[in-house]
């Protein structure tokens, strides 16, 4: 009886508070458009944001654009009882060996951490990059107004931290905005290592570079859907890893690809007009963007944006021939577009920062049995554990099984032969952990 108790307890709890967590509503409601409006026309005056433009003035240039975003974080952080630690994180980097260096100069980026309440150690991240460029990234003086590559997603970061600082998290979530992406990643580099040096335990990384356009260079319009570019494992695994997933699988099962997929999951649970979009690929075919170098350190991350690119607006100087309009002029940005893929970004970094760790080890059992089986370590937080499967051909998890605040479990007639599994943990206010795939096999 009391098993049964227990068993209906936790189903109760996990159906309430999992499927309704209405914060996050209250979160989507927040995001403003014209707030995002405001502050990419402030980008886009800025002239030019090349990484080797003006630093001195406060009218034009990469310096002024990263004053005035310092400074938004900081009026931010005012509003919220200095609830963010704003910085300025930077590198030198030299012309010798660099093609698109033209001079000696600092990649500065500007980070605002909100601190968690439990785990101050563990960050989720939102990115934007200041930088733009024009047809020739080497020249510095002309203008390249960058309004959706990449002012959207700036602008996108600043908003979702005005929206989220009025909150509380376990975890931390740092928004920042990156510099040098045009001319190397060179800033995503700067602050991956940043963390490394410094030990932080990263979630995940949102990379968000070009959320703005909704009419792609073949005609389509669509204000619906957007792409999620993730790694399939990361460069960092060993060859035992490697080995290991040509027998039990895991080729598309790495913690980028984990990353995404929680994405999607909650963006269809709590914006099912939006269609995520999910590109078995780290970046656009040849193409990269501020996420990979977290990705080369071994940290989860992924790209947001767009599904439609217009290439005539991207990398252009601003001109008209042959009755086609080049540049990444404010016109073509749609707001209401980039204030949902700003609420995108804010409901998963609130259920991330809100979420218990994710299991660590996760073992898995049942070879040549009709049942499979399950052991995991327990983690600080959780009140319980959730077994996700799915078909191996599946991009998305499809089934899965509350089992309460246990460490190990079996699931009776699923042959472990046909699907793919999954574990996470979930906190007492119905948060869930990103999915953490088998890493060890285990015999009865």
């Amino acid at each position: 009886m009391k098993s049964l108790l227990s068993f209906i307890f936790f189903f109760s709890f996990y159906f309430f508070y999992c499927q309704n967590n209405t914060q996050l509503y209250d979160i989507i409601d927040s995001i403003s458009a014209e707030r995002i409006e405001k502050d990419i026309r402030t980008l886009v005056n800025f002239g030019t944001r090349n990484t080797f433009s003006d630093t001195i003035s406060n009218t034009r240039g990469i310096g002024a654009a990263r004053r005035w975003i310092k400074s938004e974080f900081e009026t931010i952080s005012k509003a919220c009882n200095n609830c963010l630690e704003v910085f300025y994180q930077k590198d030198f980097i030299t012309k010798e060996g660099n093609s698109r260096v033209p001079h000696d100069a600092w990649v500065v980026n500007v980070v605002a951490i909100q601190r968690g309440i439990k785990y101050p150690n563990r960050y989720v991240i939102m990115s934007g990059d200041i930088d733009s460029r024009a047809s020739n990234t080497m020249d510095f003086t002309i203008d390249a107004p960058g309004a959706n590559d990449n002012a959207s997603g700036m602008a996108g970061t600043i908003e979702a931290a005005r929206v989220l600082s009025k909150y509380n998290f376990e975890n931390s979530i740092v928004y920042v905005g990156l510099s040098g992406e045009e001319q190397g990643l060179f800033g995503g580099a700067g602050l991956a290592n940043y963390a490394k040096k410094n030990s932080w335990n990263i979630i995940g990384v949102l990379n968000n570079d070009m959320i703005g356009n909704i009419k792609g260079i073949d005609g389509v319009i669509d204000n619906r859907t957007f792409r999620i570019f993730s790694e399939p494992v990361p460069p960092t695994e060993t060859d035992k890893q490697r080995r290991l997933r040509r027998f039990y699988g895991g080729e598309v099962d790495g913690i980028s690809r984990q990353l995404a997929r929680y994405i999607h999951k909650t963006t269809k649970a709590y914006m099912p007009e939006m269609n995520p979009m999910m590109v078995y690929r780290l970046d656009r075919f040849g193409r990269g963007g501020h996420h990979r170098p977290f990705n080369d350190l071994g940290f989860a991350g992924i790209r947001i944006m767009e599904a439609h690119e217009n290439y005539n607006q991207q990398h252009q100087d601003i001109r008209e021939e042959n009755r086609i309009k080049y540049g990444d002029v404010i016109e073509h940005v749609n707001f209401e577009y980039a204030k949902k893929l700003t609420a995108v970004n804010a409901i998963n970094l609130a259920s991330l920062a809100w979420a218990p760790p994710a299991p660590e080890q996760v073992a898995i059992g049942g070879i040549v049995q009709p049942s499979a089986k399950f052991k995991w370590d327990k983690v600080d937080g959780a009140i319980g554990y959730k077994i996700y499967w799915r078909d191996t051909t599946s991009p998305t998890w499809d089934y899965s099984r509350f089992v309460g605040d246990i460490s190990e479990y079996t699931l009776d007639g699923i042959v472990i032969d046909n699907y793919f599994f999954g574990i996470s943990s979930v906190g007492k206010n119905g948060y869930e952990s990103i999915i953490t795939f088998p890493n060890a096999v285990f015999l009865d």
